[in-house]
């Protein structure tokens, strides 16, 4: 006979039948339901009672679900809320996202949609900090990796899209399975697929998938992109780069949950979470009409910004030593050594292209390194990539102006701010700012 307690959720409508309806269909799920009228009733069961999820309506006689769930994230980060909101209130949805909510329903609620919903969020860890499978895998101890780790725990507890922005070779396609393995998700599908790859007349079918004899080549039926990610989550990565035509009807499968194959006559419902990421700034592409501005609404629900290498230059050595590590492996060799001004000749570099560049230099090294230790010139680094205490040690060797002004830019607001203890305001004064300038430049640089 199974004794184990039954998991609990609170159901927070103004509405009986509502309330009734919630009730009976999560009976049946062999749920323990205790329901709340309004906000004040809802805050005083939370208070005597450990829930497992909450379910609430977004308008109440006494305040707003969106309250309720900042309440939640105060008193109970790990509770997952699913917000319940009128048909076509996607603004609402969207503000619940950010505010922390696991998920939304929209009236009429679908029964099949709520049970899929409370399902996924019952399957939520319940542990709380972030597990050691993303330490594991997201190496450095420098303060923006211990700041991304915590983002990537929470973001793995919601359903809400993420963009995830970054330089290319920062390992953006990293971040985006460590959300998924960490959420309801994992145990279905991860489909990564690099917008920039398929070629547009091919696109639709990708994406969708298509019927037998839809066109020249279709020599039978085809499931796409989205259908094999169903259940799962679908990771759009460099999705500046796909063209208008498809925007608009990557918008649509989004927006209706539902896709139709090419040569199809009906839809299919795809049940996928949506992260995407791109090495572009996503804002001006909108500006430049090159990206939709309502597409990118939809996409960029939550930006998750992972910092480049020249930002957490203390991890260069943790990084070396795994990657060294794994190429001794692979190759069956003994682990070569990093001579100490081969490590403090990649502490001074500026690694445009990331961690992944990283692994290159290393892995060439390795080959060409004589007595199993890396000197500095095996590491055939790019002088005009050079620098000193991090800034370009020679004028006369920039290959890339603007990277070069960041990094003079970023250079003297940090010695702003440490010199103010981070007041920005001061800081701005001392840099002869506006405190919007300071702001804009700020979260240019990723540093706000």
């Amino acid at each position: 006979m199974n004794t184990s307690p039954r998991q609990k959720i609170l159901i927070v409508d103004d509405e009986p039948d509502i309330r009734e309806l919630l009730e009976i269909t999560l009976g049946r799920m062999k749920l323990e339901t205790f329901s709340a009228r309004n906000l004040g009733e809802a805050q005083a069961l939370l208070q005597r009672e450990h829930f497992d999820l909450c379910l609430t309506d977004m308008r109440l006689p006494d305040g707003t679900g969106l309250e309720l769930v900042q309440h939640i994230q105060q008193r109970d980060p790990h509770l997952p809320v699913a917000m319940i909101t009128a048909y076509g209130s996607l603004e609402t949805a969207i503000n619940a996202l950010k505010a922390g909510a696991f998920d939304f329903l929209t009236k009429p609620v679908e029964l099949p949609r709520l049970r899929e919903l409370v399902s996924s969020a019952l399957r939520l860890p319940t542990a709380g900090g972030p597990s050691t499978a993303i330490e594991r895998r997201l190496l450095g101890d420098s303060p923006p990796m211990a700041n991304l780790r915590k983002q990537i725990d929470k973001l793995a507890r919601s359903q809400a899209p993420v963009y995830i922005s970054g330089e290319s070779g920062s390992g953006k396609e990293l971040v985006a399975r460590l959300i998924h393995e960490q959420g309801p998700r994992a145990s279905q599908p991860f489909v990564p697929v690099n917008c920039g790859a398929i070629p547009s007349e091919l696109m639709e079918s990708e994406f969708f998938g298509h019927r037998k004899g839809s066109f020249t080549g279709a020599v039978e039926d085809k499931p796409g992109l989205f259908q094999a990610a169903h259940g799962g989550t679908l990771f759009l990565d460099e999705v500046a780069d796909l063209p208008l035509s498809m925007q608009v009807k990557l918008l649509r499968a989004i927006q209706e949950k539902a896709v139709r194959s090419v040569g199809g006559q009906q839809e299919t419902v795809v049940d996928v979470r949506i992260l995407c990421a791109t090495h572009k700034d996503l804002e001006a592409e909108v500006s430049a009409e090159r990206f939709r501005q309502d597409l990118y609404y939809r996409l960029n629900v939550i930006e998750l910004r992972v910092p480049s290498l020249r930002e957490r230059r203390d991890d260069i050595e943790a990084l070396a030593m795994h990657v060294l590590k794994r190429l001794a492996k692979d190759t069956g060799q003994p682990e070569a050594r990093l001579h100490p001004q081969a490590l403090e000749a990649l502490k001074n570099y500026r690694f445009p292209g990331n961690v992944r560049e990283l692994e290159n230099v290393l892995e060439r090294a390795h080959t060409l390194c004589e007595n199993r230790t890396i000197e500095a010139q095996d590491l055939r680094l790019s002088e005009g990539n050079c620098t000193a205490d991090g800034a370009m040690a020679d004028l006369t060797q920039v290959d890339n102006l603007e990277d070069y002004l960041e990094s003079v830019e970023r250079k003297l607001i940090l010695q702003a701010l440490e010199e103010t203890r981070w007041n920005r305001t001061a800081a701005a004064q001392r840099l002869s700012l506006s405190f919007r300038s300071m702001r804009y430049r700020l979260k240019k640089l990723g540093l706000d």
